[in-house]
């Protein structure tokens, strides 16, 4: 048994230095395709992690007319907390709406205004975001209503953005991991090629086909393991040297999920280039 992983240690690493340029180049291929699939899986965890983080604040605001009788304000509130769709509520004055525009309109739009000129609202949180357009459409035209507003629309916008970024990532990313495929495909196929007579020998002598496959699929399994190290690295770099902020901020626990998984990746596409050389050009 130890000579025989003597061996398969031994050609393993000699045919990666005999072919060490279509070595390199099927790691480079590897690391770059693999970088793409970790960039991509941290955007989507970015995005899935912000998206909630603005569900949980998506709110409503259901602002009142000036001419809004008493009666017609009470409707509207006992309504909204009746709602099953709404999971809280509760009403701001002119002065705190003024206060807000303060923060929120420009200097010289907000000097041309009063309290008097603010109206009241009830600012409502849905329990779940897509309900939003369902009090919108429920208060727009309710008696005692100005109108009724909510960023639905924005963050549409922006998960749209991000699930096109997404395909584009790893679409780019799997046409890449096809590349490195081929690569290693093609660097088991040299490595079988140069040997192809040691091998007849081998046969001769009544070694087994596993006994002359091993190397090979270990040499193909060694360079998506190199690849998708420098996947990692260039995940993990990426991670410290740009960090996302705010909402779409990632703690270093997803990240290392992230990179045990392009760590797989590319043990899986370095053995299954090798599996598919030997399975079409060694002939055992």
């Amino acid at each position: 048994m130890r000579v025989y992983l003597r061996y398969a240690f031994k050609e393993t690493f000699s045919n990666l230095w005999r072919n060490r340029m279509m070595t390199i180049a099927a790691v480079l291929t590897v690391a770059v395709s693999l970088s793409l699939v970790g960039g991509a899986l941290l955007l989507k965890q970015s995005a899935a992690q912000a998206s909630a983080s603005w569900q949980r604040g998506t709110q409503v605001r259901v602002w009142l007319s000036a001419t809004a009788t008493p009666g017609e304000i009470s409707s509207v509130k006992t309504q909204l907390t009746q709602m099953p769709i709404v999971k809280s509520c509760y009403y701001t004055t002119q002065l705190q709406d003024y206060n807000e525009a303060r923060s929120t309109v420009p200097i010289d739009e907000f000097q041309a205004l009063k309290v008097a000129d603010m109206p009241t609202s009830f600012r409502c949180t849905p329990t779940v975001p897509t309900d939003a357009l369902t009090v919108i459409s429920t208060f727009l035209h309710q008696p005692g209503v100005l109108t009724v507003t909510a960023p639905v629309q924005q963050i549409r916008e922006m998960s749209h953005t991000i699930r096109i970024l997404q395909v584009v990532f790893l679409a780019l990313a799997g046409v890449l991991l096809l590349s490195a495929s081929v690569l290693i495909l093609n660097t088991i196929r040299m490595a079988i090629f140069t040997r192809r007579r040691e091998v007849s020998v081998m046969k001769l002598v009544g070694a087994t086909n596993w006994f002359i496959r091993v190397p090979y699929i270990t040499e193909g399994f060694i360079q998506g393991l190199l690849g998708s190290g420098v996947a990692m690295l260039a995940v993990w770099a990426f991670h410290v040297w740009y960090p996302l902020h705010n909402e779409f901020a990632l703690d270093a626990a997803k990240v290392w999920g992230t990179n045990i998984v392009v760590l797989l990746v590319g043990a899986v596409i370095g053995s299954v280039g090798s599996a598919v050389a030997i399975r079409r050009f060694l002939d055992v």
